[in-house]
């Protein structure tokens, strides 16, 4: 790895989000905007706001891993279709560095994202959790993260943006559905609980369920956080190493 090609990719994929104001308002507004959403849907609703809090809650943990595996994996091959990537291969750089500077640029724009989405849950939305805010906003950032990882290992098996689009229904829907959101864990049917276990965003919907039963960070959100942490450390590991050297 090369810590000048590397410090390079950062600084280049910032100022494209930068002047890309649309994808910049894709990662930093969306998030919010649709817990706003899901605000209103509930407003009326039979006991809905005692629903909308766990639902929100829960919401903390899902969302920055859909907005950053939808918009890495389209601006890797967005990388990909405009030749990009294919002069950059010409140069010394190593695929370790595009990817971990790839993951470095996206991550420090979900912690925007992150502020954001909590100040909104926290003082517009009356969402309410048992400790601090500042570990949710944590979470948040290491759950981006993972989708960061997720879009950039996805991209490799993809040949245009709508290819990449495509892995999104088979890569984040099923751990929506498992994931507790709609039905507690340990209420699904046996084999889907156990796959449910395997599942990343299972970890980070337990880890901000843990921040929102307890006063003070348990060892089991610990444990929870880890493991998604660990989990986008080894996707990100395995995408540098399948992320292809030719333009197809």
């Amino acid at each position: 790895m090369n810590a000048r090609a590397y410090a390079a990719t950062v600084r280049r994929v910032l100022a494209q989000l930068v002047a890309d104001r649309r994808t910049l308002g894709l990662i930093m507004i969306v998030p919010a905007a649709l817990l706003t959403l899901l605000y209103f849907v509930y407003l009326d609703y039979p006991y809905g706001e005692s629903l909308f809090n766990r639902i929100a809650v829960a919401m903390m943990a899902i969302l920055p891993m859909l907005v950053m595996f939808l918009v890495t994996s389209v601006a890797m091959l967005r990388e990909r279709s405009s030749g990009t990537l294919e002069r950059l291969w010409t140069t010394p750089l190593h695929r370790a560095d595009l990817l971990l500077g790839y993951a470095t640029a996206f991550t420090a724009t979900a912690v925007g994202q992150s502020l954001l989405l909590c100040a909104v849950a926290a003082w517009c939305l009356g969402v309410e959790i048992g400790t601090s805010w500042a570990w949710v906003v944590l979470t948040a950032l290491v759950v981006g993260f993972l989708g960061v990882a997720l879009g950039l290992f996805v991209s490799a098996f993809a040949r245009s943006e709508f290819q990449a689009v495509q892995f999104f229904p088979v890569v984040i829907g099923p751990q929506i559905f498992l994931c507790g959101l709609l039905v507690a864990r340990d209420q699904l049917p046996r084999a889907l609980e156990l796959c449910s276990n395997l599942l990343p965003m299972s970890w980070a919907v337990d880890a901000v369920g843990e921040l929102s039963a307890n006063t003070a960070p348990t060892a089991a959100f610990a444990a929870d956080l880890g493991l998604v942490a660990g989990a986008g450390a080894v996707i990100l590991a395995v995408a540098a190493l399948t992320v292809p050297r030719r333009v197809r």
